[in-house]
């Protein structure tokens, strides 16, 4: 633990400890530290994108500046379990344009406990167990979050189910929901069923009756999407799914959700029922290799779907893009968060979390998402690895990649 220390605010030397202390004066003493260090500092762990490229981009790095001044609505959060989305995997190759310039730290959600509260937080206080939406940053031991971005957690919930509830859940419902609209008796296909915007999709049908869902995974994951909710799984890796689909419904489907991009975009489209909707919300044929792939970008870019509004009229089909991110009405999203939470408790909802790693292995977890290995969500944790522990996975023996460490940088860098 000789970490280099440089402190953000005026004090020129600091005292610490090897333990980072703890953020508030009343938690539980980490550190044998002198009281007024502990006041004064706080030491956390932080997953910082250094630059754009492959995994060996991510570094882990303790951080050391005095504790933050929370501003009027923010809270402090301790985090305990944050989420692995897909949108990481575009940022570290520099295609995810909502991502500041690195230096940054990533990640978008997590769950924790608050450690302190600033003024005119009325309905948070330290202590409650919650979950947060960021931009980025939260891919931390400890973060300063609006708290209007930051939802209790029933009881019963871990924290790696609440970070693996908020982006995936939040976008499935919004997209059935608040754009297409699904009803009883609807029919919808669901690339990538198995990741985690794919089963939160298939959960959220369940709750409407009589909804048929077509979803694509290669084989090896079809009873677990079958046992989920998937009406009809098909291997998009060994079939093609289009005549698969006609074989079972001749006229195409309603709701067609395209997280892929290119040419599954327009494919998407001829396979749409006259009413239908597809929802386009990513491009992830553009990730091909570890680092940024222009080829597979043109490819992607060539073959969107291109459409004039005359086109739309004759076929009577509707196009709507939706991207999360872009979304500014929190009440939106504090009403939707709402009912993903009580859906939860009443059972109807669960996210199905695939594996945990420590941030020291964020290259593993990047990696099986990158391979498509993972069903549901891959989960970071902030505490640090202890010895001989291998990762928590709910996989087959085999399945699991090997292990490599990623180089740990325990050093501070500047706010």
């Amino acid at each position: 633990g000789d970490y280099e220390i440089k402190v953000t605010k005026a004090y020129s030397t600091v005292e610490t400890s090897d333990e980072p202390p703890a953020a508030v004066a009343d938690a539980p003493k980490e550190s044998e530290g002198s009281p007024a260090a502990e006041e004064k500092t706080l030491s956390w762990r932080s997953l910082v994108l250094t630059g754009y490229g492959g995994y060996d981009k991510i570094k882990l790095q303790v951080k050391t500046q005095s504790k933050p001044q929370l501003k009027a609505g923010e809270v402090l959060l301790r985090v305990k379990a944050c989420g692995l989305n897909f949108a990481e995997l575009l940022g570290r190759q520099g295609l995810y344009d909502q991502l500041p310039n690195p230096p940054v730290t990533m990640g978008m959600e997590g769950a924790g406990v608050i450690e302190a509260v600033g003024e005119d937080v009325k309905d948070r206080k330290v202590g409650d167990r919650v979950i947060a939406l960021s931009r980025s940053g939260m891919w931390q031991e400890v973060v300063v979050v609006s708290a209007d971005r930051v939802f209790p957690m029933p009881e019963e919930m871990s924290f790696e189910e609440g970070a693996a509830l908020l982006i995936n859940y939040l976008t499935a419902y919004l997209m059935l929901f608040e754009m297409a609209n699904v009803k009883p008796g609807k029919s919808v296909l669901i690339h990538m069923a198995a990741g985690g915007v794919g089963i939160a999709a298939t959960q959220l049908c369940q709750t409407v009756q009589d909804v048929t869902v077509f979803g694509t995974a290669s084989a090896s994951k079809h009873e677990t999407i079958s046992q989920g909710g998937v009406t009809h799984p098909i291997d998009y890796r060994t079939k093609d799914y289009v005549e698969e689909i006609r074989k079972i419904s001749p006229n195409g489907v309603d709701i067609v959700l395209d997280p892929l991009g290119g040419s599954d975009t327009q494919k998407g489209f001829n396979l749409l029922k006259p009413m239908g909707m597809l929802i386009v919300f990513g491009a992830a044929n553009c990730v091909t290799g570890q680092k940024k792939n222009l080829l597979a970008m043109a490819k992607t870019w060539y073959n969107q779907l291109s459409l004039s509004t005359l086109k739309l009229m004759q076929a009577n089909k509707a196009v709507s893009g939706f991207h999360l991110g872009n979304i500014t009405d929190e009440q939106l999203i504090t009403r939707t968060m709402d009912k993903l939470v009580e859906l939860y408790r009443q059972g109807k909802i669960k996210p199905h979390i695939d594996s945990s790693y420590h941030f020291e292995e964020v290259a593993e977890a990047m990696r099986r998402m990158h391979e498509r290995l993972n069903i549901g969500k891959v989960i970071l944790l902030p505490e640090p690895k202890k010895e001989e522990e291998k990762p928590k996975s709910n996989a087959e023996p085999g399945e699991n990649v090997e292990q490599k460490e990623a180089t740990e940088e325990v050093k501070a860098e500047k706010d």
